[in-house]
């Protein structure tokens, strides 16, 4: 975790990978950020905010809640 100290709250991060786990980061940065630090390939996962897709690109401030899921596909 990256303790930033002008931050309140840390962003709290749901993992659903398939079983559910939370935790919290300090500071904000890029979905892409996020998911290098948490290790996490970023073409088998989607990063959810508030209802909404982010791409790799977008900023999450850390005050905000988002979810990480799996991405399945089937054939």
């Amino acid at each position: 975790m990256v303790n930033s100290p002008l931050s309140k709250d840390p962003m709290k991060v749901i993992i659903r990978n398939p079983k559910r786990r939370q935790l919290e980061l300090d500071g904000s940065r890029q979905v892409r950020g996020v998911l290098r630090e948490l290790d996490l390939n970023p073409e088998s996962v989607l990063v959810i905010r508030n209802g909404i897709m982010l791409t790799r690109d977008e900023r999450v401030a850390a005050e905000d809640t988002i979810e990480i899921l799996s991405a399945i596909s089937g054939g």
